[in-house]
């Protein structure tokens, strides 16, 4: 638990206030604030911060919502947002001492560094000898490369706490960074007589031990006791697994990059490395697998795409390996051994000319990097072939940084004082697919959640269900829930009714449309166009009908991504894709043509423009969905995407950070994700 949620949150149960005779619609903002810092104290992050959005909604002149909903930011990596909601609480209030240090630490991580400085020194100024704001401060100026300002902060923290671990660890990092191993290793061993469980002290130790002397067992030894203290960090089994090797414990490592893997999945070094031993035991189906993976995740980590070549020349898919091989020329065109690898698999392909060329210039190219030696040229296998008697082959073609294993850099890092390392309510850690919210949609059901509104109003619509005509309720919504076999069996139902009732009936829109969206709840979506035409015929100006056909004609866009129907050529397909998501784009255009106050029609307009790569436009409809219902967080994630595809980073994070707030689980992990 952070030093700012246990000195400011006072752990209170939830008072609920049942009133007699109506609702109170006035929100209690007390009542608010001691729900919201409960689930503050309990790390429920995105929970949270929707309490403080209500007690900022209801009394914006507070400085205090502002302030904690900041903590809860800083906690889910929005580090803009944080930064933006400590402002406005200095702002109100600038003798809030912890927000100039919210602040602070939010600017640190933002590479605002100096900006930083000067927050912790505000908050110096009314807490002079605050621990963790000195601490923060000597962080902060040892990171712009102050050395001898942090070397003073250091050595005043610890006269003032000369029994604080983290402090000797601190100043132990910089010593290292001025290459003062001596007294780096003498602050290290201080921290360890102070706490024995100070887990960066063995991880900086065995780093030490690594580049000072090459001390693989010792640093193994560190390195295990790190693993015993943090079991559920894959970076340590990452670095223990670059010790093992080098140990000579093949399995060892294999085992800690299995287990790495375990606790992330996606994490690429540890894919990488994996590949790589892979490669070393001639397992080329796995190491394909293990390369291909770091390729999804990464198309352009060209080590992966090197690798990858050769295990393709391995195998006897030489084109593949030419193919991956040419990127990596592309991205480095003075990489011999890049050269060296696709003149092999030209000459496996019988182009001989092809070959000799490129062997000419990998050749021409380690020349002018390097003197030859004499014996010796390591081909792209790692293998060693004889090659005395010839001046003209260089000595190494095959760059370290291609086919070495990584390490995870971060494992020491030390962290601000106050950081809350654990995992429970960092929804940024979890890994969420990064798309776009879907189309808001008119449907039979939704799926709500806790922290987001669950359907969106269109009056329209509500005029529609006061009808009480149709068989079941209409929402607008895009959190679709999966349906069961008896909700389908219940649509089946009502469309037999509807036939029934139109062949007996004068059939009127409100029975054409009840019918259509019983089609779209069964997946039968031509009907339910049909459906909707026949609609449109009795009432051309009811909005909410386009929408149905929108989504509708979208729907068939997305199915014919997915069509196995062979007779149909690739030209064909393309052509009838494009027409559905005009289609669509004309349906969108018409809501908003009838009922231009519709936020939702606009939102899924400017879902379609980006499907159109009309990315101008599609900002224009969520800026407009914004104007007309500026809490609707999926416009807003929208926009930061859109944002984020046309460049514009600042533009993207300050959306994603807004859609956050508004309860957009998922921007908060692409926020860390594109802020690596």
């Amino acid at each position: 638990m952070s030093f700012i949620l246990k000195r400011f949150l006072i752990l209170i149960l939830p008072v609920v206030i049942f009133s007699t005779g109506r609702v109170n619609a006035q929100v209690n903002t007390d009542q608010v604030m001691r729900v919201g810092q409960n689930a503050l104290y309990f790390e429920d992050y995105m929970l949270s911060i929707q309490y403080f959005n209500q007690a900022i909604q209801a009394k914006p002149y507070l400085a205090r919502p502002y302030f904690l909903r900041a903590i809860a930011k800083l906690n889910l990596d929005d580090y803009a947002g944080a930064e933006a909601d400590a402002s406005k609480a200095l702002e109100l209030n600038p003798f809030l001492t912890d927000a100039w240090e919210v602040r602070g630490v939010a600017r640190q991580n933002l590479g605002r560094t100096r900006e930083a400085v000067d927050d912790y020194d505000r908050a110096i100024e009314l807490l002079p000898r605050n621990r963790h704001l000195i601490f923060n401060k000597a962080l902060a100026l040892q990171d712009i490369e102050e050395y001898e300002r942090a070397d003073t902060a250091f050595n005043e923290l610890l006269r003032y706490y000369p029994n604080f671990d983290n402090g000797y660890l601190g100043r132990a990092r910089l010593r290292l960074v001025t290459a003062d191993t001596v007294g780096a290793t003498a602050d290290i061993e201080k921290a360890l007589s102070i706490n024995k469980n100070a887990l960066n002290a063995y991880i900086m130790r065995a780093d030490i031990a690594i580049n000072s002397a090459k001390d693989y067992k010792g640093a193994l030894e560190d390195m295990n006791t790190a693993i015993r203290l943090q079991p559920k960090f894959a970076g340590l089994y990452i670095n223990r697994a670059f010790l093992r090797y080098n140990l000579d414990d093949y399995f060892g490592a294999m085992a800690d990059y299995d287990y790495a893997l375990q606790l992330e999945p996606l994490n690429q070094t540890a894919l990488f490395n994996r590949g790589l031993l892979l490669t070393e035991v001639s397992a080329n189906d796995r190491a394909l697998e293990d390369f291909t993976r770091v390729l999804e995740l990464a198309p352009d980590d060209y080590r992966a795409l090197y690798n990858r070549a050769l295990i393709y020349r391995n195998k006897g898919d030489y084109r593949a390996g030419i193919a991956d091989i040419n990127r990596v020329i592309e991205a480095f065109p003075d990489f011999p051994g890049a050269y060296y690898m696709r003149s092999e698999l030209n000459r496996c392909l019988n182009d001989l000319r092809a070959s000799e060329r490129d062997y000419n210039k990998a050749i021409a190219l380690a020349k002018a990097a390097k003197p030859i030696e004499k014996d010796a040229v390591e081909t792209p296998t790692g293998s060693v072939v004889d090659q005395s008697g010839s001046d003209d082959v260089p000595a190494e073609l095959v760059s370290k940084r291609f086919a070495t294993l990584l390490t995870v850099d971060d494992n020491a890092n030390i962290e601000e004082e106050y950081n809350n390392t654990a995992i429970r309510g960092r929804v940024q850690d979890r890994n969420f697919s990064i798309e776009r919210e879907p189309l808001m949609e008119l449907s039979y059901y939704s799926s709500p959640t806790e922290l987001r509104e669950d359907t969106y109003y269109i009056k329209e619509v509500d005029d529609l269900n006061a009808t009480r005509i149709l068989r079941f309720v209409v929402v607008v919504t895009n959190a679709l829930p999966n349906l069961d076999e008896e909700i389908f069996k219940r649509h089946f139902e009502s469309i037999a009714y509807y036939n029934s009732y139109i062949a007996t009936h004068t059939p009127r829109a409100i029975d054409y449309i009840g019918r259509a969206l019983d089609f779209i709840t069964t997946r039968d979506y031509d009907a339910a166009i049909a459906d909707i035409d026949r609609a449109l015929v009795l009432t051309p100006d009811f909005a909410p009908a386009y929408m149905i056909r929108g989504q509708a004609n979208y729907h068939k866009y997305e199915l014919m991504d997915h069509d196995t129907d062979t007779s149909v050529d690739a030209v064909t397909r393309a052509t009838l894709r494009s027409k559905k998501l005009n289609d669509a784009l004309d349906d969108y255009n018409k809501a908003v043509e009838l009922a231009p106050a519709t936020a939702p029609a606009w939102f899924n307009k400017g879902n379609i423009l980006i499907e159109l790569e009309d990315y101008t436009s599609a900002l224009a409809s969520f800026s407009r969905a914004i104007e007309l219902k500026d809490d609707m967080g999926e416009a807003y994630f929208n926009r930061g995407y859109v944002y984020l595809k046309l460049g514009n980073r600042a533009a993207g994070i300050a959306d994603l950070s807004k859609a956050g707030e508004l309860g957009i689980v998922g921007a908060y992990n692409l926020i860390k994700r594109i802020s690596k």
